[in-house]
Protein backbone atom coordinates (compact mmCIF):
# COMPACT_ATOMS: atom_id res chain seq x y z
CA UNK A 1 0.00 0.00 0.00
CA UNK A 2 1.66 3.57 -0.60
CA UNK A 3 1.82 6.40 1.25
CA UNK A 4 -0.83 7.92 -0.54
CA UNK A 5 -3.28 5.14 0.08
CA UNK A 6 -2.38 5.13 3.67
CA UNK A 7 -2.34 8.79 4.12
CA UNK A 8 -5.99 9.09 2.42
CA UNK A 9 -7.46 6.25 4.52
CA UNK A 10 -6.32 8.43 7.96
CA UNK A 11 -7.88 11.09 6.39
CA UNK A 12 -11.22 8.87 5.47
CA UNK A 13 -11.20 7.68 9.24
CA UNK A 14 -11.23 11.69 10.58
CA UNK A 15 -14.03 12.29 8.15
CA UNK A 16 -16.20 9.56 9.64
CA UNK A 17 -15.07 11.20 13.53
CA UNK A 18 -15.94 14.31 12.19
CA UNK A 19 -19.63 12.77 11.46
CA UNK A 20 -20.42 11.94 14.42
CA UNK A 21 -18.99 15.41 16.23
CA UNK A 22 -21.92 16.81 15.14
CA UNK A 23 -24.07 14.80 17.28
CA UNK A 24 -21.47 14.98 20.36
CA UNK A 25 -21.29 19.12 19.37
CA UNK A 26 -24.85 19.60 19.60
CA UNK A 27 -25.29 17.79 23.10
CA UNK A 28 -22.25 20.02 24.33
CA UNK A 29 -23.70 23.29 23.34
CA UNK A 30 -26.87 22.58 25.58
CA UNK A 31 -24.59 23.04 29.08
CA UNK A 32 -21.69 25.79 27.30
CA UNK A 33 -21.76 28.17 25.23
CA UNK A 34 -20.11 28.02 21.57
CA UNK A 35 -16.56 29.65 22.21
CA UNK A 36 -16.63 28.38 25.76
CA UNK A 37 -17.25 24.90 24.40
CA UNK A 38 -14.42 25.74 21.88
CA UNK A 39 -11.97 26.97 24.75
CA UNK A 40 -12.21 23.73 26.50
CA UNK A 41 -11.93 21.06 23.65
CA UNK A 42 -9.03 22.41 21.65
CA UNK A 43 -7.20 23.37 24.95
CA UNK A 44 -8.02 20.14 26.19
CA UNK A 45 -6.65 18.53 22.98
CA UNK A 46 -3.68 20.58 23.27
CA UNK A 47 -2.70 19.48 26.59
CA UNK A 48 -3.30 15.73 25.46
CA UNK A 49 -1.54 16.21 22.05
CA UNK A 50 1.47 17.77 24.43
CA UNK A 51 1.64 15.26 26.93
CA UNK A 52 1.83 12.71 24.61
CA UNK A 53 4.27 14.10 22.14
CA UNK A 54 6.22 16.68 24.25
CA UNK A 55 9.58 15.27 23.15
CA UNK A 56 8.54 16.84 19.22
CA UNK A 57 8.88 20.00 20.69
CA UNK A 58 12.33 19.50 22.11
CA UNK A 59 13.85 21.04 19.00
CA UNK A 60 10.94 23.29 18.37
CA UNK A 61 12.63 25.55 15.79
CA UNK A 62 11.21 29.45 14.90
CA UNK A 63 9.31 28.45 11.47
CA UNK A 64 7.47 25.43 13.35
CA UNK A 65 6.16 27.73 15.72
CA UNK A 66 5.67 30.58 13.05
CA UNK A 67 3.82 28.49 10.69
CA UNK A 68 1.53 26.98 13.76
CA UNK A 69 0.51 30.14 15.05
CA UNK A 70 -0.20 31.55 11.48
CA UNK A 71 -1.97 27.81 10.66
CA UNK A 72 -4.23 28.08 14.13
CA UNK A 73 -4.99 31.64 13.17
CA UNK A 74 -6.83 30.19 10.00
CA UNK A 75 -8.81 27.42 12.13
CA UNK A 76 -10.29 29.96 14.57
CA UNK A 77 -11.48 31.98 11.94
CA UNK A 78 -12.82 28.84 10.11
CA UNK A 79 -15.03 27.92 13.44
CA UNK A 80 -15.21 31.54 14.16
CA UNK A 81 -17.18 32.49 10.89
CA UNK A 82 -18.99 29.58 10.75
CA UNK A 83 -19.96 29.66 14.04
CA UNK A 84 -21.38 33.29 13.44
CA UNK A 85 -23.09 32.12 10.16
CA UNK A 86 -25.06 29.48 11.71
CA UNK A 87 -27.04 32.46 13.61
CA UNK A 88 -28.64 33.30 10.32
CA UNK A 89 -28.80 30.19 8.12
CA UNK A 90 -30.48 27.28 8.00
CA UNK A 91 -27.82 23.85 8.94
CA UNK A 92 -28.60 22.66 5.09
CA UNK A 93 -27.28 25.58 3.81
CA UNK A 94 -24.32 26.00 5.83
CA UNK A 95 -23.03 22.50 5.91
CA UNK A 96 -23.70 22.96 1.50
CA UNK A 97 -21.63 26.24 1.45
CA UNK A 98 -18.87 24.76 3.75
CA UNK A 99 -18.66 22.02 1.17
CA UNK A 100 -17.43 24.32 -1.14
CA UNK A 101 -14.44 24.53 -0.44
CA UNK A 102 -14.20 21.11 -2.16
CA UNK A 103 -14.37 23.09 -5.71
CA UNK A 104 -12.10 25.84 -4.00
CA UNK A 105 -8.85 24.03 -3.09
CA UNK A 106 -8.35 22.57 -6.87
CA UNK A 107 -8.59 26.74 -8.13
CA UNK A 108 -6.56 27.66 -5.23
CA UNK A 109 -3.49 24.94 -5.46
CA UNK A 110 -3.49 26.02 -8.91
CA UNK A 111 -2.53 29.62 -7.56
CA UNK A 112 -1.04 28.81 -4.77
CA UNK A 113 1.08 26.19 -5.10
CA UNK A 114 1.25 25.91 -8.76
CA UNK A 115 -0.14 22.02 -8.78
CA UNK A 116 -3.03 21.16 -11.58
CA UNK A 117 -5.22 18.11 -10.09
CA UNK A 118 -5.22 14.75 -11.81
CA UNK A 119 -8.50 14.93 -14.25
CA UNK A 120 -10.06 12.21 -12.48
CA UNK A 121 -9.47 14.63 -9.05
CA UNK A 122 -11.31 17.14 -10.50
CA UNK A 123 -14.01 14.82 -12.20
CA UNK A 124 -14.50 13.06 -9.46
CA UNK A 125 -14.75 16.40 -7.22
CA UNK A 126 -17.68 17.97 -9.61
CA UNK A 127 -19.62 14.49 -8.56
CA UNK A 128 -18.73 14.64 -4.75
CA UNK A 129 -20.03 18.51 -5.10
CA UNK A 130 -23.12 17.73 -7.02
CA UNK A 131 -23.86 15.15 -4.68
CA UNK A 132 -23.14 17.59 -1.61
CA UNK A 133 -25.86 19.92 -3.04
CA UNK A 134 -28.49 16.56 -2.78
CA UNK A 135 -27.16 15.81 0.84
CA UNK A 136 -27.37 19.31 2.43
CA UNK A 137 -30.00 21.08 -0.08
CA UNK A 138 -33.67 21.08 0.00
CA UNK A 139 -36.17 22.69 -2.10
CA UNK A 140 -37.56 25.67 0.10
CA UNK A 141 -33.82 27.53 0.01
CA UNK A 142 -34.11 31.79 0.51
CA UNK A 143 -31.76 34.19 -0.99
CA UNK A 144 -28.68 34.82 0.31
CA UNK A 145 -28.37 36.48 3.80
CA UNK A 146 -25.57 37.61 6.19
CA UNK A 147 -24.83 34.30 7.46
CA UNK A 148 -24.41 33.01 3.99
CA UNK A 149 -21.80 35.16 3.74
CA UNK A 150 -20.27 34.68 6.82
CA UNK A 151 -20.30 30.40 5.98
CA UNK A 152 -18.87 31.56 2.33
CA UNK A 153 -15.91 33.32 4.21
CA UNK A 154 -15.85 30.32 6.60
CA UNK A 155 -15.38 27.66 3.38
CA UNK A 156 -12.76 30.07 1.82
CA UNK A 157 -10.46 29.66 4.98
CA UNK A 158 -11.13 26.45 4.73
CA UNK A 159 -9.94 25.50 1.70
CA UNK A 160 -6.85 28.18 2.33
CA UNK A 161 -6.31 25.94 5.49
CA UNK A 162 -5.89 22.64 3.47
CA UNK A 163 -3.68 24.47 1.17
CA UNK A 164 -1.49 25.46 3.20
CA UNK A 165 -1.15 22.90 5.60
CA UNK A 166 0.03 20.58 2.44
CA UNK A 167 2.19 23.33 1.78
CA UNK A 168 3.96 24.04 4.98
CA UNK A 169 3.74 20.65 6.89
CA UNK A 170 6.56 18.37 4.68
CA UNK A 171 8.65 21.68 6.09
CA UNK A 172 8.34 21.20 10.14
CA UNK A 173 7.84 18.41 12.47
CA UNK A 174 4.01 18.08 11.69
CA UNK A 175 2.85 17.12 15.39
CA UNK A 176 4.10 19.34 16.94
CA UNK A 177 2.85 21.97 14.12
CA UNK A 178 -0.37 20.65 14.73
CA UNK A 179 -0.27 21.19 18.47
CA UNK A 180 0.42 24.76 18.07
CA UNK A 181 -2.54 25.19 16.23
CA UNK A 182 -4.79 23.20 18.33
CA UNK A 183 -3.37 26.03 21.44
CA UNK A 184 -4.04 28.73 19.47
CA UNK A 185 -7.33 27.91 18.44
CA UNK A 186 -7.82 26.88 22.31
CA UNK A 187 -6.63 30.45 23.70
CA UNK A 188 -8.24 32.54 20.70
CA UNK A 189 -11.58 30.95 21.91
CA UNK A 190 -10.82 31.75 25.58
CA UNK A 191 -10.35 34.88 24.81
CA UNK A 192 -13.47 35.90 22.70
CA UNK A 193 -15.76 33.84 25.15
CA UNK A 194 -14.20 36.16 28.19
CA UNK A 195 -15.43 39.20 25.43
CA UNK A 196 -19.00 38.21 24.55
CA UNK A 197 -20.14 35.37 27.13
CA UNK A 198 -19.82 34.22 30.76
CA UNK A 199 -17.44 30.87 30.86
CA UNK A 200 -18.30 28.16 32.78
CA UNK A 201 -15.96 25.10 33.99
CA UNK A 202 -19.00 22.15 33.23
CA UNK A 203 -19.85 19.64 36.02
CA UNK A 204 -22.43 17.27 34.41
CA UNK A 205 -20.57 14.01 33.36
CA UNK A 206 -22.69 13.78 30.23
CA UNK A 207 -20.92 17.32 29.18
CA UNK A 208 -17.09 16.02 30.03
CA UNK A 209 -17.42 12.61 28.26
CA UNK A 210 -19.23 14.59 24.65
CA UNK A 211 -16.19 16.88 25.13
CA UNK A 212 -13.15 14.06 26.15
CA UNK A 213 -14.30 12.22 23.75
CA UNK A 214 -14.11 15.12 20.91
CA UNK A 215 -11.07 16.35 22.66
CA UNK A 216 -9.44 12.88 21.96
CA UNK A 217 -10.91 11.54 18.46
CA UNK A 218 -12.30 14.76 16.99
CA UNK A 219 -9.67 16.86 17.53
CA UNK A 220 -6.01 16.11 18.46
CA UNK A 221 -6.01 12.94 17.10
CA UNK A 222 -7.65 14.56 13.88
CA UNK A 223 -5.63 17.54 13.01
CA UNK A 224 -2.98 15.65 13.97
CA UNK A 225 -3.39 12.84 11.48
CA UNK A 226 -4.46 15.36 8.41
CA UNK A 227 -0.87 17.37 9.62
CA UNK A 228 1.21 14.10 8.89
CA UNK A 229 -1.37 12.64 6.40
CA UNK A 230 -0.61 15.56 3.90
CA UNK A 231 2.59 14.93 3.90
CA UNK A 232 1.69 12.20 1.88
CA UNK A 233 -1.63 13.20 -0.31
CA UNK A 234 -2.54 16.77 -2.08
CA UNK A 235 -4.75 18.60 -0.71
CA UNK A 236 -7.43 18.30 -3.53
CA UNK A 237 -7.77 14.42 -2.58
CA UNK A 238 -8.03 16.02 1.19
CA UNK A 239 -11.08 18.27 0.37
CA UNK A 240 -12.78 15.53 -1.38
CA UNK A 241 -12.23 13.25 1.10
CA UNK A 242 -13.84 15.61 3.86
CA UNK A 243 -17.28 16.25 1.40
CA UNK A 244 -18.02 12.66 3.73
CA UNK A 245 -17.96 14.56 6.47
CA UNK A 246 -21.95 15.59 5.96
CA UNK A 247 -22.81 11.21 4.83
CA UNK A 248 -21.05 10.38 8.36
CA UNK A 249 -23.26 13.29 10.24
CA UNK A 250 -26.41 11.74 8.57
CA UNK A 251 -25.49 8.07 9.41
CA UNK A 252 -25.07 8.61 13.07
CA UNK A 253 -27.67 10.73 12.83
CA UNK A 254 -29.61 7.59 11.68
CA UNK A 255 -28.14 5.43 14.26
CA UNK A 256 -28.68 7.96 17.29
CA UNK A 257 -31.72 10.30 17.03
CA UNK A 258 -33.51 7.90 14.26
CA UNK A 259 -33.13 10.71 11.55
CA UNK A 260 -33.90 9.48 8.03
CA UNK A 261 -32.34 10.22 4.82
CA UNK A 262 -34.60 11.22 1.80
CA UNK A 263 -34.45 9.59 -1.46
CA UNK A 264 -31.93 12.39 -2.73
CA UNK A 265 -30.24 12.73 0.52
CA UNK A 266 -29.38 9.04 0.14
CA UNK A 267 -28.63 9.69 -3.49
CA UNK A 268 -26.81 12.64 -2.70
CA UNK A 269 -24.68 10.59 -0.31
CA UNK A 270 -24.08 7.97 -2.98
CA UNK A 271 -22.47 9.98 -5.04
CA UNK A 272 -20.13 11.68 -2.36
CA UNK A 273 -18.58 8.34 -1.81
CA UNK A 274 -18.79 7.28 -4.87
CA UNK A 275 -16.74 10.01 -6.05
CA UNK A 276 -14.17 9.67 -3.01
CA UNK A 277 -13.72 6.21 -4.60
CA UNK A 278 -13.24 7.02 -8.48
CA UNK A 279 -10.29 9.07 -6.65
CA UNK A 280 -8.27 6.15 -4.92
CA UNK A 281 -8.35 3.55 -7.65
CA UNK A 282 -5.67 3.34 -10.12
CA UNK A 283 -7.72 2.26 -13.49
CA UNK A 284 -4.92 1.91 -15.56
CA UNK A 285 -3.62 -0.27 -13.57
CA UNK A 286 -6.82 -2.22 -12.82
CA UNK A 287 -7.36 -2.45 -16.77
CA UNK A 288 -3.98 -3.60 -17.47
CA UNK A 289 -4.20 -6.30 -15.00
CA UNK A 290 -7.08 -7.66 -16.42
CA UNK A 291 -6.04 -7.14 -19.93
CA UNK A 292 -3.19 -9.53 -18.54
CA UNK A 293 -5.37 -11.89 -16.91
CA UNK A 294 -7.57 -12.10 -20.53
CA UNK A 295 -4.72 -13.02 -22.24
Amino acid sequence: MTNQRKADISLFLVTIGWGISFLLTKNSLDFLETYNFLAIRFLLAFFISFGIFYKKFKNLNKKTVKYGIGLGVLLFLHYALQTVGLNYTTVSKSAFITGLNVIMVPVFSALIIKTIPERKVIFSTIIAFTGLGLLTLNGNIDGVNIGDVYTFLCALVFALYIILVGKYTVKVESISFATIQLGVVGILSLITSFMIETPIIPTEAAAWGNIVFLSVVCTSGAYIVQNVAQKYTSPSHTALIYTGEPVFAAFFGYIFLEELLSFRGTLGAFMILSGMLIVEVNFKKLFRSKKNKAS
